[in-house]
């Protein structure tokens, strides 16, 4: 008869080492528990020798950090990797009017710099919000809360694209212990200093919690490896750029031979992995930033890390969004800010901190189908950021073209306001 348990309470090693044991010892799980239970929490690996796969075990425990008080660039970096799980502040729904700034400079005018763009994205706040209440007025059967909540996140969705890239966030990581050390491995060799000493910190702390799944041996053809790609491929910073783009390798033919699964597939539902084996998608687009950041978190293929900076423009949705009077505040601004930007005597990978989050950047992101569809499909919908969603419509465009008979769940609508989004909170239960 099958047994089953649900064993949560103990430490990760201690877990990941009762998974390991049944490859190597016909013992019921119950077994291994009593002696963890007996020897203590963390001290039950310690007492093994693994003389195989030594990382694979480490595949097994897992941990959860919170890390606060880092810049947005940081938070992309951390985020930058196929396995990550967590969540971060919301500049959608979150006043960043107080959060601190990293100025790596640390100039008069590095400082103005800052000082310029956080004055304008707090000063504009009320007479945004009045020009929406305007533009979108309640109606009688939505909520008043609801609706002001929608109003605040519109405001803030406006405003975000002027915050610099430098202002500090949180975020959560969870993660197995072995994709910790394969991450921090090369983030110790990142460009930018605030990143390095970030991965620096995190592993110092779980080498002292997790010593048994932390004691790696530094090997020194492996650091000049990573040394290289992180100084050299960090960055995605083509010479040329295409507004938007989409290219694959699948085959209609061999597509349409699953065309009893297309069309069967209800809303919200994704295609099966195995179609993944059909071939990649490869989408290239400019795309502000702040939105990056949000396809960024569709991690079920390859989405390259962009250089922040001024030269692909500033994009015009935030601009359109404001008033006259604040719009011709904010184009004076951006042409202010550039000239000061450029002064700044830095590497580029520095400069990135003083970038308003409303400039473009170069995407690129591959995808097999299924995920394909699924990032296209979830970005079209109303409550998504507007100029992430005209992507996600684009891509939307690109494959009905290459695939006239690909089915998608796409939402099409052209009307962008949705008083919905005051309820996408997390509210105490009364």
């Amino acid at each position: 008869m099958t047994k089953i348990f649900v064993y949560d309470e103990f430490n990760p090693e201690d877990s990941a080492m009762m998974q390991a044991l049944y490859s190597r010892s016909p013992e019921s799980v119950e077994v291994h528990a009593k002696k963890v239970k007996a020897s203590g929490s963390g001290k039950f690996m310690a007492k093994f020798y693994v003389g195989y796969g030594h990382m694979s075990i480490a595949d097994c425990g897992s941990t959860t950090l919170f890390i606060e008080g880092l810049s947005m660039l940081a938070d992309k970096a951390i985020q930058d990797w196929p396995l990550y799980s967590g969540q971060e502040t919301s500049t959608r729904y979150i006043n960043m009017s107080k959060q601190k700034i990293i100025d790596p400079i640390g100039t008069k005018n590095s400082k103005k710099i800052l000082d310029n763009w956080m004055k304008f994205y707090i000063g504009s706040q009320e007479e945004l919000k009045k020009h929406l209440r305007k533009k979108y007025p309640r109606k009688e059967n939505e909520d008043e809360k609801m609706y002001e909540k929608a109003i605040d996140a519109r405001a803030f969705d406006s405003l975000r694209g002027f915050l610099p890239a430098g202002i500090t966030t949180q975020l959560s990581w969870h993660t197995n212990l072995r994709q910790a050390w394969d991450k921090l491995a090369l983030m110790h060799h990142h460009p930018v200093p605030e990143i390095r000493e970030i991965a620096d910190d995190i592993l110092g702390k779980l080498k002292r919690k997790y010593a048994s799944s932390f004691s790696h041996p530094r090997i020194n053809e492996q650091e000049k490896y990573w040394e290289f790609l992180g100084k050299k491929y960090n960055y995605f910073d083509p010479e040329k750029v295409s507004k938007f783009s989409f290219e694959t390798s699948i085959k209609k033919s061999e597509l349409e031979k699953y065309q009893d699964i297309i069309n069967k597939r209800s809303a919200k539902t994704g295609l099966p992995h195995f179609m993944s084996e059909l071939g990649r998608t490869t989408f290239n687009f400019l795309l502000d930033f702040g939105s990056f950041r949000d396809i960024q978190r569709h991690r079920n293929g390859v989405c390259r890390m962009p250089l922040l900076t001024t030269k692909h423009g500033f994009h015009q949705w935030y601009l359109d969004q404001l008033p006259i009077n604040l719009r011709k505040q904010a184009e004076k601004l951006i042409i202010e800010q550039k000239k000061a930007i450029k002064k700044l005597k830095a590497k580029l990978e520095i400069i990135q901190y003083y970038v308003a989050m409303g400039f473009n950047v170069p995407c690129r992101v591959s995808y097999a189908l299924p995920a394909a569809l699924y990032v296209t499909e979830l970005r079209s919908n109303r409550t998504v950021h507007p100029t992430l969603r005209k992507i996600a419509h684009q891509m939307h465009s690109a494959f009905k073209k290459k695939f006239p008979k690909l089915k998608m769940q796409c939402d099409l609508s052209m009307d962008d306001w949705d008083a919905r989004r005051g309820l996408q909170d997390i509210t105490m239960k009364k």
